[in-house]
């Protein structure tokens, strides 16, 4: 009874592998466009943070910061930050495949967008900002003066756009972009405008990616 238990469940286990293995095959094409398209994304914002950090000239006053004492969140800028992106890619990569090219190529564009928009802004880090620092190879992306916008906060506000259609990603993803947000002020890693204009600029890449996929799908 308990072999045939555990070869029900085995072929269970199998069939939806299966399963997952044929949506990666059907997807692959548009899977690896968007995995070249998240290379040069993250390449665009190395140089370009690498530029800020070299660039940044003043630390600038700032209404919220300047009325609030920076506090101890390091640990949930940085590891709070990391589960959220963990969650971000093992949901449509192991739950939604046909989203896996779509978020993958909006996070594309949201970083070339902030690449771009850090270049402009030649801002210091917050004197009083608290440190933070990354595990592994994750710090070799960690720079100082890219501060606009805050991609604490976008990223997260990305993800509930793209998995707007599942409850549980959706507030997970609201929820996971107001915490990273008031973080980012909290320890003053950010200026008040990188917060909040996070919001607005990451609504209008998602519609010009939405955008962007259709002319796609259409040809």
């Amino acid at each position: 009874m308990k072999s045939q238990i555990e070869k029900k469940a085995w072929h269970g286990v199998k069939k939806e592998f299966n399963a997952w293995k044929n949506e990666i095959l059907r997807h692959g094409r548009l899977i690896i466009i968007s995995l070249i398209f998240v290379a040069i994304a993250v390449v665009l914002d190395y140089l370009a943070s690498s530029y800020a950090q070299r660039m940044g000239t003043v630390v600038a006053p700032d209404l919220i910061l300047d009325h609030l004492h920076a506090i101890d969140l390091s640990f949930i800028f940085v590891y709070g930050f990391v589960i959220i992106m963990a969650v971000l890619l093992a949901y449509p990569l192991f739950f939604r495949i046909s989203k896996l090219h779509v978020a993958l190529g909006q996070y594309s564009l949201l970083v070339v967008v902030r690449s771009i928009f850090i270049c402009f802004t030649h801002l210091k880090t917050p004197a009083d900002a608290i440190p933070a620092s990354f595990p592994g190879i994750f710090n070799v992306l960690r720079f100082n003066n890219d501060l606009f916008f805050s991609g604490h906060t976008a990223i997260p506000f990305l993800g509930f756009l793209v998995f707007y259609d599942n409850k549980f990603m959706r507030y997970f993803c609201l929820a996971a972009s107001i915490l990273m947000g008031a973080t980012a002020l909290l320890t003053h890693q950010h200026y008040s405008i990188d917060v909040f204009s996070a919001f607005f600029i990451t609504y209008g890449t998602f519609k010009a990616g939405e955008w962007g996929f259709r002319k796609i799908n259409h040809y």
